[in-house]
């Protein structure tokens, strides 16, 4: 959710019933401040902040959600033992992102308080294995005892009910709120995803940090270099700085970074946060009773 979840899209979110997570990937530390702050200022329900933490300054954004008194930080595209036992004795709720059962484990180990597990539908980071969310949760449900939030393909309330029924507690969704009113990506991204169709995403930049990217002329040059054996140099030099932010941000769609999972085939519309909670809210309900039915 880098370039699109910040204080508005959080705020929303949480104001309408669910947890919003303002996304600290694309923000330095003074700036990740000063969405929090706005955060509070916009509402008085629980939120997160997620920290990827590969990210060059880890140790200032740890500073700030610590004092910032921030309750739950979601941790991802790292070693989780690096910082949960310094967020778990701030009094903080720590969730880590994985991609397998293995480092669900580590996870656990680490004394994190719950686990996402994200299958390879998703946008943004991803795991190397390609393991699907419909196989991926019930392996790391059953591989440990806390609780699992599914992630990957999922954006709507059937969606939602499908992974409960797999074992998950929860489910975190991303691509569904790329494409909201609130969300700050740029229009000219937002209205890509509504029009993509199936097969308009591939997992790509596996030798760096893997990522589900919206084709387009930056993937056609990852491809490119990638088909011709390319080392990690080389992709890094084509990717170079702020692509992401070229790409979801300043709204350039063919040199621009779009990271997107699979499921925005099925997304049609851009919508306030609330309208979307709602929407997905009903349909897990009218498809939990026709199930329940159907019994």
């Amino acid at each position: 959710m880098v370039w699109a979840s910040g204080w508005r899209l959080a705020s929303a979110v949480s104001n309408a019933g669910a947890l919003g997570i303002i996304g600290a990937g694309s923000m330095y530390p003074d700036v990740l401040k000063e969405h929090i702050r706005k955060y509070k200022a916009a509402s008085e329900q629980p939120f997160a902040v997620n920290l990827p933490l590969l990210y060059p300054d880890i140790e200032a954004h740890i500073k700030t959600v610590i004092e910032e008194k921030v309750p739950i930080i979601f941790t991802s595209a790292g070693n989780p033992k690096t910082w949960t036992g310094i967020l778990k004795k701030e009094g903080v709720i720590v969730v880590h992102v994985v991609s397998s059962s293995k480092f669900a484990l580590k996870a656990q180990e680490a004394g994190c308080d719950a686990i996402v597990a994200e299958g390879f539908e998703a946008g943004g980071h991803n795991g190397r294995e390609e393991t699907t969310t419909m196989v991926l949760i019930p392996l790391v449900k059953e591989a440990v005892h806390i609780p699992v939030i599914a992630a990957g393909g999922i954006a709507s309330g059937r969606q939602m009910l499908a992974a409960m029924v797999l074992g998950a507690e929860g489910v975190q969704m991303g691509s569904r709120f790329v494409a909201s009113e609130e969300a700050s990506s740029h229009i000219r991204f937002k209205n890509r995803i509504i029009t993509a169709g199936e097969g308009d995403t591939d997992l790509s930049l596996k030798q760096l940090t893997p990522v589900r990217l919206l084709k387009n002329q930056f993937y056609e040059q990852v491809k490119q270099l990638e088909s011709t054996g390319a080392s990690p140099a080389d992709l890094k030099a084509l990717l170079g700085h702020g692509r992401a932010k070229k790409g979801m941000f300043e709204g350039d769609l063919e040199n621009g970074e779009l990271e997107i999972g699979q499921v925005a085939a099925g997304i049609r519309s851009i919508l306030p946060a609330e309208k979307i909670l709602q929407e997905i809210w009903q349909e897990f309900l009218t498809a939990r009773q026709a199930l329940y039915t159907s019994l």
